[in-house]
């Protein structure tokens, strides 16, 4: 199973352990894996070769209360309804702030 990056990345686990492992200088590593020089120094400070979450930390909706995301949550899960069709039907419920 291959590993799933996002649009701009420009590392793959294997070359970030490599730069981690490798002796070779920033410029030369850069040039080898067609890379910026700050992104080699950036993955040699880690410890790891993974990258980090992106995101917040704690994920919560802006608009709704737990309460609101709740009750919508098992009217979808009732109703069987696509996402669009939830919405028109939720949609003088739902509190816009």
């Amino acid at each position: 199973m291959g590993q799933v990056l996002h649009g701009c990345a420009t590392t793959t686990e294997a070359i970030r352990r490599a730069i981690q492992n490798s002796e070779e200088s920033l410029r030369a590593l850069s040039k080898r894996y067609g890379i910026n020089e700050k992104t080699v120094a950036k993955w040699r400070k880690r410890t790891s070769a993974a990258d980090l979450p992106t995101g917040p930390r704690e994920p919560k909706s802006t608009v709704l209360s737990g309460e609101d995301e709740a009750i919508i949550v098992a009217f979808r899960r009732h109703t069987l309804l696509p996402l669009d069709d939830c919405l028109y039907s939720l949609q003088a419920t739902i509190p816009r702030r």
